[in-house]
């Protein structure tokens, strides 16, 4: 009993395995999943239409036997009279038996017609079901295809946009921006210092010396000028 469940579930957890190996391949390729499911109605409109026409053929058998009983009746009625009106009561007999059998299997005939036409009209109509069903998962299929052929182009579409990025040129360019402005920084940085080094202000001091001195020495020029004026005013 233990075994016999042991392997049971196994059998299941495999038949579990297999089925969704397969929904995972009628994902891929959904045209797969749609032509099984078609041929698949198709089997079974096939195997209906062999019932709907055995039923149909039975239904025409008992059509036929119901006619040929029927004037079967009409001939033993009519020997009946026949053998009344002469007075042949034994033959009489015999037609009445005879009449009573065929007027039941009539009837038995009747309701056996009657039962099949309804299973003929009823095995045409699932007939006529499955074929529209047929029609339209065909139509379903080539709707979907389409429409999944539309999502894949537009997929490799988007994919080849996003091959076409500008990141890498933006971020490219930002190394560029970064490193000028490293390098400015570093061009003001250099002037900053130089004009903190102690050359450069012992520079600017000796052109400061040299204007004073210059300064002084115009001011001697011009006070002997001066002085020199004064003196040939008094000669």
């Amino acid at each position: 009993m233990a075994e016999g469940g042991f392997f049971s579930r196994l059998g299941n957890l495999w038949k579990g395995f297999v089925s969704l190996w397969i929904s995972d391949i009628e994902k891929e390729h959904p045209e797969i999943a749609y032509e099984n499911a078609i041929n698949s109605m198709i089997e079974k409109y096939s195997m209906l239409k062999k019932a709907t026409a055995a039923i149909i053929r039975r239904r025409e058998e008992l059509s036929d036997r119901l006619s040929t009983q029927t004037k079967e009746l009409a001939q033993v009625s009519a020997d009946l009279s026949v053998a009344v009106e002469t007075g042949q009561d034994d033959l009489a007999v015999v037609l009445i038996q005879k009449k009573n059998i065929v007027e039941k299997d009539i009837a038995d005939l009747k309701a056996d017609l009657d039962a099949a036409s309804k299973d003929a009209d009823s095995a045409k109509s699932s007939l006529m079901s499955v074929q529209t069903e047929i029609k339209k998962l065909k139509a379903e299929r080539d709707t979907m295809l389409a429409k999944m052929a539309s999502a894949q182009a537009r997929l490799k579409i988007q994919e080849q946009l996003d091959g076409l990025s500008v990141d890498a040129e933006v971020k490219a360019l930002d190394n560029v921006r970064e490193h000028i402005k490293n390098t400015i920084a570093h061009a003001n940085l250099g002037a900053e210092l130089k004009s903190t080094d102690l050359d450069e202000r012992l520079k600017s001091l000796r052109v400061q010396s040299g204007d004073v001195t210059a300064k002084s020495q115009l001011a001697e020029l011009k006070a002997a000028s001066a002085a020199k004026k004064a003196g040939l005013k008094t000669m």
